[in-house]
């Protein structure tokens, strides 16, 4: 199994995990929070999508989160923010090469958290 995967955890390197620069830590910190995997998701289903289409598709999200959460997406190169320079200002959200790259595996967690819910009855752990 260790081969399938990019890191074999049955050999852990020096230090603590937090200790090892590890991607997928990265990749947690980089999607993680209660409102980027929405967005992510809105836009992998949308393809391109306008500031306040995404604000009312996403429900009780405060413009200052929506936009935090944008900025920090596309300073991580996921998101595309495309602004069009007319009356009213037209500004435009997609995924970049990056974020759809990023989609098989959010698929992949997806299908396992499905499975495990299934297992587990819906229950976890809040700890």
């Amino acid at each position: 199994m260790a081969d399938t995967v990019g890191y074999d955890f049955t050999k852990p390197k020096k230090g603590t995990f937090y200790e090892s620069n590890c991607p997928i830590l990265h990749t947690l910190g980089v999607i993680g929070g209660k409102w980027k995997l929405p967005i992510i998701w809105n836009l992998a289903t949308e393809k391109v999508v306008r500031y306040n289409e995404l604000r009312r598709s996403l429900g009780n999200v405060t413009n200052m989160m929506l936009t935090k959460c944008l900025r920090e997406l596309e300073e991580d190169g996921l998101v595309l923010r495309t602004q069009y320079h007319e009356v009213p200002p037209k500004v435009e959200y997609s995924l970049t090469e990056d974020g759809i790259r990023l989609l098989p595996a959010l698929n992949n967690l997806y299908e396992w958290g499905e499975g495990h819910q299934l297992k587990t009855k819906g229950k976890r752990r809040l700890d």
